[in-house]
């Protein structure tokens, strides 16, 4: 038998351990792809870089590897051993998810700002919803941190989770796919699928969030 004591540190450590595993190869993927700004074939082949428009190239490319990097230290940011056993490497990575997410949001935004998205006004005020929402995040996080406020676990697991959403989107993606054939989705990102996407790859995971906390009776 497994001491109580130990089966919550223990199934939190599984948990984390196997939210990195598929979680890093999405990371990997954009923090290369971020980096690959100047590969004549990926300028040829990306519809989302535009030639003569270099502020907006260094805002998304810049976005996909502040985004690759937040998706790699998020689920380390849940472990108990971390926080408890290692309180110095946690706040510090902490700030470095941090930095990172405001990064990630402003590129995005300023993107979106300047050339909109494939999928037009929908997902231009999805998406940009979602880079408020992790700016937001990411700003009351350090905030009840350091007035060492119980609420900053409450915006830190926030964090997290929108960290975690653009790899939920190609995860919600991959379902669809192999259950319906991509049906409702479309390449320029119109379908009916593609609409509800927008919004349902954080909103619904923020929801529950707030759901399990109040029912932890956590404030």
């Amino acid at each position: 038998m497994i001491p109580e004591s130990t089966k919550r540190p223990v199934g939190n450590t599984l948990f984390v351990a196997v939210l990195i595993l598929f979680a890093l190869p999405f990371a990997y993927y954009a923090l290369a792809r971020g980096m690959a700004l100047n590969d004549p074939g990926e300028q040829a082949l990306s519809r989302l870089f535009h030639g003569g428009a270099a502020l907006s190239n260094i805002a998304v490319y810049g976005h996909m590897i502040a985004g690759g990097l937040i998706t790699a230290l998020a689920p380390l940011q849940l472990s108990r051993v971390l926080r408890q056993r290692a309180a110095l490497l946690h706040r510090i990575l902490g700030y470095v998810l941090v930095s990172a997410a405001v990064l990630t949001s402003l590129g995005g935004l300023m993107y979106i700002a300047l050339q909109g998205t494939i999928g037009g006004p929908v997902m231009s005020t999805g998406f940009a919803l979602y880079g408020i929402l992790m700016l937001l995040a990411a700003v009351q996080t350090v905030r009840y941190a350091r007035l060492r406020h119980p609420l900053h676990r409450l915006w830190a697991e926030r964090l997290v989770i929108l960290a975690l959403a653009s790899w939920l989107y190609r995860v919600h993606y991959g379902v669809w796919e192999i259950l319906t054939g991509g049906l409702g989705s479309r390449d320029d990102f119109s379908g009916p699928f593609d609409v509800i996407q927008v919004f349902a790859f954080y909103l619904p995971y923020l929801a529950l969030h707030g759901w399990l906390w109040r029912r932890r009776g956590l404030r």
